[in-house]
Parts: C-alpha cells; structure tokens; sequence
C-alpha cells in the first residue's frame, strides 16, 4: 500500500508574490517613496512578482483551477510587462512611452480585473476584496496617465497599498491553515452562495 501525496496549494505563492510587488510599487505611487525606489522595484517584479505568479499559475492549471491559472499567469506576464518596460526605457533601448499609452494598457487590465472580480463572488470574501481592490487601483492609476492629475495616482498607490496587504493575508491565511490543518485564519465564505 502506498501513500499517495496531496499537490499543494500554489496559490499563496503567487499571491504573495503579487502582495508583496505591488505593497513595493504603490509605497511609491503613494508618495511613501520616492522614485529612485523603482530600481528595487524592477527586479522584485521580474523575479517575485513575475516568475513566481507564473509559476502558480502553471500549477494551478495542474490542479485544475481555471481562475487561478488565469489570474496568476495574467498579473505574472503584468508584472514582467512593467519590469521590461521600466528596465528598456531606462537602459535607452527605447523612448519613454506616451503616458497616455500607458494609461490605456492600465485602462485594459482595469477592465480584465473587473471581470476577474466578478468570478470571485464565488470564491472567498477575502479574494473577492482583492480583486475589488485592484480594479479600482487600475482605473485611478489609468486616469492619472490618461490626465486626470497626480492626486489619481497618488490614491492609486493607497488603493494599491491596500490591495498588496490584502493579498499578503490570504497568503499567510492559506499558508497557516495548510500547515496547522485547520481553519486557524479567516477567510470569510462566498459573497454568493450556490
């Protein structure tokens, strides 16, 4: 007789990953930092925010779960987006683009975490906050872009702030409950219920 072992959960990988990059970006965007921090920012985003989301993602697509696949594979690429283009402007390969350009892209995945959101009225409560969180997050920072003025950008990066926090606690909830066995941390139940 053999035991079979249980997959883990991948999700609090990339959600840390995600939490932990997007606390670190929107320490800036809030005004918390300045903008030098932004070279911290480039390879965390690559590395943690990036590769490690994708990595969940490819997992979840293992164990079935088509929203996390989705969603850690999508804000994986975001991340690798984001750290590609501040790294390519930066070394001069290209121009700094248009910031208009660059509200729209954050207009675009805005609008990809606002359908995402909706899937996650099935999930937890927790989950569900995050999501609701960060399209809010992407439309500010999108209208800030799009010349709606530094104070949108600015209450981005709170929004941000808070999103990356939110997404560190079902981190530790998830982690804590695997390894304790238990329900130790909550999570909060769906927002709809079958």
């Amino acid at each position: 007789m053999t035991d079979e072992l249980k997959a883990a959960n991948p999700a609090p990988l990339g959600l840390a990953g995600f939490g932990l990059t997007t606390v670190m970006l929107s320490t800036i965007n809030a005004g918390l930092l300045t903008a030098e921090a932004l070279s911290a920012v480039v390879p965390l985003a690559f590395s943690f925010g990036g590769f490690a989301q994708i990595i969940a993602g490819v997992l979840e697509y293992k164990n079935g779960n088509t929203f996390g696949m989705v969603a850690f594979t999508s804000y994986g690429a975001f991340w690798w987006w984001y750290a590609f283009l501040l790294w390519t402007v930066g070394a001069g390969w290209i121009k700094p683009p248009d910031p208009r350009g660059v509200g729209v892209a954050l207009l675009m995945w805005g609008v990809f975490t606002l359908y995402m959101w909706i899937a996650t009225f099935r999930t937890n409560f927790i989950l569900w906050s995050i999501f609701l969180l960060l399209w809010i997050t992407f439309f500010l920072l999108a209208g800030s872009d799009l010349g709606m003025g530094a104070g949108w950008h600015k209450l981005g990066g709170w929004f941000g702030l808070a999103t990356g926090l939110d997404a560190l606690y079902l981190s530790f909830a998830e982690v804590t409950n695997a390894t304790f066995g238990r329900k130790a941390i909550a999570i909060g139940g769906p927002i709809l219920k079958s």
